[in-house]
């Protein structure tokens, strides 16, 4: 029998998500699938989340979009955008009859409008307002199942090998700043940006932690800070690599097996944190930091995060909708901070530390 994971908790005896769960147990059971996580009891971390997800045939998520629960679906959402095998087949299905996904899907809509995510996410992601319709959404997603994200590999052929390696900081360096960024964003502008915000880090001795990647945002970011001389780190997993390329002028890569320990390693070597212009990978980041503040967490002790919440020529923030997903979930607003103005993130830095 195929197993189903389904997100959610019931945290007490008058929980509004406790019909509807009790609901799907029983129409899950009957449809012949195996829970896991009927309980609820199953708490994930970027440590966790890749065997979760490897062990499990599909995914269904609950009435309740908690942080946690945000992470994970769009964490699924990413898996299938970066072509990770071990979601191959995999259908996840969202309950949203409390209408608490909303904020999330109105980011996504937003995301993919302006161009940094190419995917409709209703083809990976499907909604449904009742219990009875997601067993069926499961059966339909399965048979029919899921269009090509249109991302092909071959950037690195000519590299040969990639290995860890990792020189040391300048004398002088201060800390590192991580910067999780698009790397499909080609307008100018933008590129302009990063490559700025690269080269102020690096004038300011601090070094910089990126996704290594070669293209968007986040190639200009290590092109800005080795042009300027300063210290560029970096963690990728090999399918991204293919599928991005490696920039040059890193001093330090640390070759990681999935997203989740990538994201693990550029957390712990960083001491503070600005959300650039991106798409579902750099939300997926976002939530990672949060969950971890709200666990309170070590590895964000003392470390500010700023989001970067860029206005464009028409006068619409990029950001926005994240504003205000952030806001319906209740995410404690001191855990990080928004800035308007690309000359605001480095004094906020040094405010925060």
């Amino acid at each position: 029998m195929p197993n189903v994971r389904l997100s959610g908790r019931v945290i007490s005896e008058d929980d509004p998500s406790r019909e509807p769960r009790a609901q799907l147990l029983y129409l899950l059971f009957a449809g012949g699938w195996n829970i896991y996580n009927s309980n609820g009891d199953r708490v994930i971390t970027l440590s966790n989340i890749q065997e979760e997800i490897t062990r499990s045939d599909a995914f269904v998520f609950t009435p309740g979009a908690t942080l946690e629960e945000l992470f994970k679906a769009v964490s699924i959402f990413v898996g299938f955008q970066t072509l990770d095998a071990k979601l191959t087949g995999k259908p996840t299905v969202i309950l949203n009859s409390d209408g608490s996904w909303d904020p999330f899907f109105r980011l996504l809509d937003h995301l993919h409008g302006l161009g940094t995510i190419k995917q409709d996410y209703r083809d990976y992601l499907v909604s449904v307002n009742c219990p009875a319709t997601v067993l069926e959404a499961l059966h339909k997603a399965s048979e029919e199942g899921f269009p090509d994200p249109g991302r092909h590999g071959g950037h690195d052929e000519d590299k040969g090998e990639i290995y860890s390696h990792e020189s040391p900081p300048p004398q002088g360096h201060l800390g590192d700043v991580c910067v999780f960024c698009s790397a499909s964003i080609e307008d100018p502008d933008y590129l302009a940006d990063g490559y700025e915000i690269g080269r102020q880090l690096a004038d300011a001795h601090y070094g910089c932690i990126s996704g290594a990647g070669k293209t968007g945002i986040m190639g200009s970011v290590v092109q800005g800070v080795a042009d300027a001389g300063g210290w560029a780190g970096g963690s990728n997993v090999p399918h991204i690599i293919d599928l991005e390329g490696l920039p040059d002028g890193l001093s330090a890569f640390w070759l990681r097996p999935d997203i989740y320990t990538r994201m693990e390693i550029m957390i712990e070597r960083s001491d503070a944190f600005i959300i650039f212009p991106g798409g579902a990978g750099t939300v997926q980041e976002m939530l990672a930091l949060l969950l971890l503040k709200e666990a309170g967490d070590p590895l964000m002790k003392g470390k500010p995060v700023i989001v970067y919440d860029r206005m464009d020529q028409s006068g619409q923030r990029f950001w926005a909708p994240l504003n205000e997903l952030l806001r319906n979930t209740c995410v404690d607003r001191d855990a990080y901070q928004v800035v308007g103005k690309l000359e605001d993130i480095l004094p906020a830095i040094q405010k925060g530390q």
